[in-house]
């Protein structure tokens, strides 16, 4: 509602219908559950133009966005229409304000409200709801200008009060947040043009309100200043350390959904935690990224981010990480002690009343994250790794698998055009098949083939086919799918490296605990214990419990572990022997 009226059910957008379609569920909707009359309908449709046929065009509009939405959503009540199930931003805009999470609210617009849809109903909502997004921007400024943020606001106040000239709460607050800024002769000048143009317009003068403020501010009134930690506080800088969005990001729609649940659906009373883990190549990096960008006007105080290196060898030190985020802050780390705790500690006293999403990307382990948490409940953590980091209390997970085929049909036109992908569609899908639908194999071929306008679809297929060769394909510039699989790789010891080639030997869709015990050659209870650590850290799956298997090119990298060939960061040539057990070096024992 709040932009173009859409709809989506159970996470995928479904077809609204009609401008006129879409106005019938509008209305639904502002009603917010209540009975909305057959009358009340047509008059907002229609209005005094009603046609004959407006009764039973109204009834196939209900039918077709039950169709779309599901039965139950609309219910039928004498004469009359309510909406019985879902929800909408609308009712998500009434508890934000409620809770006077004013900046939170105002990002649920994507543009005018109703956005495509004309009559007079339609023109009296849209003004509506313009006027309540403005009276949650001047609630919204006014929070900033009292917190000490004025010098911040005082271009968009600037452009505001120039779209609303007459509107006397936003110049009082640009009055304000100039004086506090130093501009008192500006501040002046606000109230002077303010007093000319109502007598000119409207023949009247300033309200009390504007008129009392002009008086403080000629006479330099002390109590308009900032208190002292409201003025430190505007001075510290506000990092936005977020690494750049995919353009052409596509897909995942589910994923980021939980994710964002989980940063958003919280009680206010305890630090939210959001952990993304995955396989190499699984695209946990770029969905962490978008859903950060998403709710970047959550977090005003601003967002940090660091690589924390975890399938690399020498992952940063966690004082050394604190480091950078303190500099980020404002510290002079020439006056902070080289403790851990200690920088620990001062790094969640800045962050104590602070609203600041950090991302901690590609993390070895819960014990590499817990220094790097804010204390403070109006922060947010986002974390991505290769293993799931159960340890890390409070988190909600997400274990990120391959892209659905059409999600990566999709990725694939993004790069290299929907008429391509139309034109060699067959081979297009053959082609993903190939990828195993790993996101970083489909952008790498889909790279190679922007780049080669003349290459067909087919003949890219072609030459993934022959699997001995495919993960050599899977390579362009510095993006190497077999290079991340080493990264993963050269974490195991020796037991898990061997059971990880071995049990990609034999051709089955799937191996059943006994069958995997078989082929490793050591007792049930040890082989599930060797399985379940692959799986722990995404080198293999568990489909169901006690079975399981590689995904496709995790088996063709295992594989060549046999073969003799030795590629660079290919794998080892070891044996088997379960005699110790440490998965993930440097991680958990």
């Amino acid at each position: 509602m709040l932009g173009p009226v859409r709809a989506w059910r159970g996470g995928v957008e479904v077809d609204a219908g009609s401008p006129q379609q879409r106005l019938v569920l509008a209305v639904l909707l502002v009603a917010g559950g209540r009975v909305v009359s057959q009358d009340q309908l047509l008059d907002a449709v229609w209005g005094e133009s009603r046609p004959r046929s407006a009764v039973g065009t109204l009834r196939t509009y209900v039918s077709r966005l039950r169709a779309a939405l599901g039965a139950e959503v609309i219910a039928s009540t004498g004469s009359g229409y309510a909406l019985t199930a879902g929800t909408s931003d609308l009712a998500e805009l009434d508890e934000l304000a409620r809770q006077g999470r004013h900046r939170e609210a105002l990002a649920l617009w994507q543009g005018e409200s109703l956005a495509g849809l004309d009559g007079g109903y339609a023109h009296a909502q849209r003004a509506r709801l313009a006027e309540r997004r403005l009276t949650l921007l001047e609630r919204r400024l006014s929070e900033d200008v009292e917190a000490g943020r004025h010098a911040e606001v005082v271009t968009e106040l600037t452009t505001l009060c120039a779209e609303h000239p007459v509107r006397e709460r936003l110049a009082c607050l640009l009055m304000l947040a100039l004086y506090r800024s130093g501009r008192q002769a500006e501040a002046i000048g606000v109230f002077t043009d303010l007093r000319k143009l109502l007598a000119e317009e409207l023949g009247v003068d300033p309200s009390p309100e504007p008129a009392e403020l002009y008086q403080r501010i000629i006479t330099a009134d002390p109590g308009l200043c900032a208190e002292p930690g409201e003025r430190a506080r505007a001075a510290t800088p506000v990092p936005r350390q977020l690494p750049a969005d995919m353009t052409d990001f596509t897909g995942r729609q589910p994923d980021i959904d939980q994710v964002t649940r989980a940063l958003t659906e919280a009680n206010g009373s305890a630090l939210v935690i959001s952990a993304v883990a995955g396989a190499g190549g699984m695209g946990k990096t770029t969905l962490a990224v978008h859903v950060a960008h998403r709710l970047a006007a959550r977090y005003p105080d601003g967002q940090l981010f660091v690589d924390l290196q975890g399938a690399g060898p020498r992952p940063p030190a966690a004082r050394d990480v604190l480091g950078g985020f303190l500099r980020a802050l404002g510290v002079d780390l020439a006056e902070v002690s080289e403790d851990l705790e200690e920088r620990a500690a001062l790094y969640r006293s800045l962050l104590a009343e602070r609203r600041v999403l950090v991302l901690l990307d590609n993390a070895a382990s819960a014990a590499q994250v817990r220094p790097l948490l804010p204390g403070a409940a109006g922060c947010a953590v986002l974390v991505t790794s290769r293993a799931r980091l159960a340890g890390l209390s409070g988190a909600r997970h997400l274990g990120l698998a391959a892209m659905r085929p059409d999600e990566a049909l999709a990725l694939l036109a993004k790069v290299v055009g929907e008429e391509r992908v139309a034109a060699e569609r067959e081979a297009a899908q053959e082609l993903m098949r190939a990828c195993g639908y790993l996101p970083l194999a489909i952008r790498i071929v889909a790279s190679r083939l922007a780049a080669r306008p003349g290459w067909s679809l087919a003949r890219m297929r072609d030459r993934m086919a022959d699997e001995r060769r495919r993960l050599s394909e899977l390579r362009v510039d510095d993006l190497a799918v077999e290079a991340t699989f080493a990264l993963g790789y050269d974490q195991l010891d020796e037991a898990h490296a061997a059971a990880f080639r071995l049990l990609a030997v034999p051709n089955a869709a799937d191996l059943p605990l006994p069958a995997a015990a078989a082929v490793l050659g050591v007792a049930e209870e040890e082989a599930e214990e060797l399985c379940e650590a692959l799986v722990n850290v995404h080198l293999m799956e568990s489909p169901a419990p006690g079975r399981y298997r590689h995904h496709d090119l995790l088996k063709l990298y295992a594989r060549a572990g046999w073969t003799g060939r030795r590629r660079a960061g290919g794998p080892r040539s070891t044996g088997c022997s379960a005699t110790t057990w440490r998965p993930w070096r440097g991680s958990w024992t």
